[in-house]
């Protein structure tokens, strides 16, 4: 059995994305999906499924609440981060392909730049320990306690393994904040940096500049899931989900495994890379973009080499000389993806795939019939890839 061709992305939705929003997440929760209802041509009462991260703050119960759907047969939760925003799409397509719901929308709002900020490091409880507090414990005590820093471990490795220059990483900030000066809805709209700019930031935890990490944002986007067949008849062309998947690698951890044999590569994404691939019956020379979760430059580098882009070791060479930009050979999140739009956890990169299989972003690329998702890295994740219908 597969899920392949069953169900497709109907709608979607967003709130602006900005540096402090004045509302509540559970109002840019409802905000987004009402958009996002509103642009598949439907009503919140053909809703009856919802889905959304674990860690986001607005109950599945509270957003029908406020959107007045009148009950749910299908509500779900992911974990694990960024990781879950493909797995949100997916969890709605197994619901749609087995019956379980008609219309699944899924959501992520938050006030990541005014409220709780991921990038600080955070006190965590000493009373009923979870297992991912007991993993934590072998590196917090150390200071080894946020994101940005457990990357900069991994890209040490990296550039060591296979001569990758803090340059390399540069060209990644490059190309995603020159999408970005292209695109009204972005954050850094009409602000492109250069190679310079990049090396002239601060540091962040050496070797990460600080234009090597995503910004903070707040905001919503949300997104209809719904059947192929029924997709078929609403106002726009639908991203059909070809593919979805989650995965992990062996001896994972919460924030990358310690334990690898090879620190320089990220197990899980090629896990989903794999599955991804085989579930659609196409490969990477079939996709002409794809949107990669750029939360930190140097997983997208990896991301090209696990996905088969290019080999292990050659994403430096890949991205050069404007590989990735949108005249180069693959274009990379063409809306600016998180280092230039916003970092709404991924989802925001899920609508942009959308778009340019609708034909409607403001950075088409020409020719796309298939587009590839990637959720956070490092962490479990998950992945799509939406076609034609």
């Amino acid at each position: 059995m597969t899920i392949s061709g069953k169900a497709a992305i109907a709608g979607i939705g967003a709130t602006e994305f900005s540096k402090e929003s004045g509302r509540s997440e559970l109002q840019l929760a409802a905000e987004a999906c009402v958009d996002a209802i509103k642009d598949a041509g439907l009503t919140p009462s053909d809703v009856d499924g919802l889905v959304t991260f674990s860690s986001d703050t607005s109950s599945e119960i509270a957003v029908a609440r406020e959107l007045g759907i009148p009950g749910l047969s299908f509500f779900s939760r992911v974990e694990y981060g960024g990781g879950a925003a493909c797995g949100t799409v997916a969890h709605a397509a197994m619901a749609v392909a087995t019956g379980q719901a008609r219309t699944v929308v899924c959501y992520r709002a938050f006030n990541e730049r005014s409220g709780r900020r991921f990038g600080q490091a955070a006190p965590r409880s000493e009373h009923a320990a979870t297992s991912t507090d007991l993993e934590f414990s072998w590196h917090l005590p150390y200071g080894f306690a946020t994101p940005a820093a457990w990357v900069a471990m991994y890209a040490r490795r990296y550039m060591h393994e296979y001569g990758v220059t803090s340059e390399d990483f540069g060209r990644v900030a490059v190309a995603m904040r020159r999408h970005a000066a292209t695109n009204p809805k972005a954050w850094f709209y009409e602000r492109p940096i250069s190679l310079d700019d990049h090396q002239a930031s601060r540091w962040v935890v050496e070797p990460l500049h600080l234009l090597d990490c995503c910004q903070e944002s707040d905001g919503g986007v949300a997104i209809v899931v719904t059947s192929a067949e029924r997709a078929r008849d609403l106002p726009h062309p639908s991203a059909v989900i070809n593919a979805a998947a989650q995965g992990t690698g062996p001896n994972q951890m919460m924030m990358f495994g310690y334990y690898e044999t090879d620190l320089a590569t990220l197990p899980a994404m090629g896990r989903v890379g794999d599955t991804l691939w085989r579930q659609a019956g196409i490969g990477p020379d079939d996709v002409r973009t794809a949107i990669l979760y750029d939360h930190f430059t140097p997983f997208v580098l990896v991301q090209l080499e696990e996905l088969g882009f290019c080999g292990r070791g050659e994403a430096k060479d890949f991205v050069a000389d404007g590989g990735i930009e949108l005249d180069g050979h693959l274009p990379v999140n063409p809306n600016g993806g998180q280092l230039g739009e916003a970092y709404i956890h991924g989802m925001n990169g899920i609508a942009e795939a959308v778009r340019q299989i609708r034909g409607t972003s403001v950075n088409q690329v020409a020719g796309v019939e298939n587009v590839i998702v990637t959720a956070g890295t490092g962490v479990p994740t998950s992945g799509l890839i939406l076609g034609r219908s």
